[in-house]
């Protein structure tokens, strides 16, 4: 009879999971060595072909940012360049317009006074300025305009954005004062020419040829140039001049000049016409130029000026600056004072109870030539006042009245 140790020993023995999955391994171990051993050269080509596409794609990523990075550079310095080329531009611009500020303000100061009639602001109070000619303009800077920036000069540290916009706002700021200074520039023309126009219409009315009374001119008989063509109103924008040479400005200048000078002229060659009054204060004509009836014949007449009524003895006075040519008795005058004014003009005061010039005398707009009477062929106390053209009598009252409208008008001479 066997024994029970024996008989254990005889049964079969039920694995173990470790042993088992140490199988399992040893399996796929050896599974994947075999197919290492006989498919090791396409493994190995398909990793070295992985490998060289990333690397090809990180150098292709790299080429590509050192582009991006040169263009950055040269996109920057171009900026800059550009940025740098458009400052020194602006100022140059600017130094330009300065000098055209210090034109305007020259010419501002010969201009003609303009009369209140056509809506002048009035000054301020406290005399301060603004709100008028010098806020549309700049300023001239002290000393030497600044010297243009170059390209290759830096540019101030600064960010790009904030560079660009300010530039922006200063071009933007340039371009309205060099409008406001062309519309200036031609308002200050066409003011200049309406004055000049206004004093040739005022000395045409007392009968003169104002091109007669042109000092520049050597001789009465030589005629003046032929002129003409369409009246054109000036535009301000034609004198801007957009152009950094300002043509436009120049021209448009250079015209206000002319005109100017012109309207001095006229100004000072009026202020040698006869258009005062010969008696101060409010006088009224007894009898006017022209037919009439004759005081003492009772007849027509032609009465070669006018009878002023004034007080005996009130002072009788030049209407414009001259040379006594005449201080005597003189017929049915009585006491008469000739004064010659140049280009053919002369005026004649008689029955003058006195004499107070001598003949050669100069006398000024206002000085008394004598006083009031009634010598003469006269029938009472009053001033007979004649203006005449190269010897012939003309109408007084026109030179009143011109006299009268350039007083109220502003545009004697000083």
């Amino acid at each position: 009879m066997q024994s029970p140790k024996f008989l254990a020993r005889l049964r079969p023995h039920r694995p173990t999971p470790w042993l088992a999955a140490g199988l399992a391994l040893a399996l796929a171990w050896a599974l994947g060595a075999s197919y290492l051993i006989v498919f090791h050269d396409d493994v190995l080509a398909g990793f070295v072909a992985r490998q060289a596409a990333l690397r090809d794609a990180y150098e292709a990523r790299i080429g590509e940012l050192l582009d991006r990075l040169d263009r950055d550079r040269s996109d920057r310095a171009g900026s800059e360049a550009g940025l740098a080329d458009r400052v020194a531009a602006a100022l140059e611009r600017q130094a330009e317009l300065e000098r055209r500020t210090a034109a305007l303000a020259d010419l501002a100061r010969q201009a003609l006074p303009e009369p209140s009639a056509t809506g002048d602001l009035p000054g301020r109070p406290d005399g301060a300025r603004g709100g008028g000619y010098d806020d549309l303009f700049l300023r001239p800077t002290e000393g030497p305009p600044p010297e243009p920036r170059s390209a290759r000069d830096p540019l101030p540290r600064r960010g790009a954005r904030e560079a660009e916009t300010g530039l922006i706002r200063l071009e933007a700021r340039l371009d309205g004062v060099q409008a406001a200074q062309g519309e200036r520039l031609a308002g200050l023309a066409a003011r200049a020419g309406d004055a000049v126009r206004r004093l040739r219409g005022l000395i045409g009315r007392t009968g003169l040829d104002p091109d007669r009374l042109d000092p520049d001119r050597t001789g009465a008989a030589a005629p003046a140039a032929g002129l003409g063509g369409p009246f054109v109103p000036l535009d301000g924008r034609a004198l801007d001049g957009r152009a950094l040479d300002g043509t436009g400005f120049a021209e448009g200048l250079a015209l206000a000049r002319r005109t100017l000078d012109d309207g001095e002229r006229l100004r000072r060659l009026a202020a040698t016409l006869p258009l005062g009054r010969p008696i101060r204060g409010p006088s009224a004509v007894s009898s006017p130029f022209g037919t009439r009836l004759d005081p003492f014949t009772r007849g027509l007449a032609l009465h070669t000026g006018l009878d002023l009524k004034a007080e005996y003895g009130e002072p009788a006075r030049a209407t414009a600056p001259g040379r006594v040519i005449a201080a005597e008795a003189a017929g049915g005058y009585g006491n008469m004072v000739e004064i010659d004014h140049g280009h053919g003009v002369s005026t004649r005061f008689g029955h003058l109870a006195r004499i107070a010039v001598r003949p050669g005398q100069r006398v000024a707009a206002g000085d008394v030539v004598g006083a009031v009477g009634s010598t003469g062929r006269s029938t009472g106390a009053h001033l007979h006042y004649e203006t005449r053209i190269d010897g012939e009598p003309v109408d007084p009252q026109r030179f009143l009245e011109a006299g009268a409208t350039v007083a109220a008008a502003g545009l004697g001479a000083d």
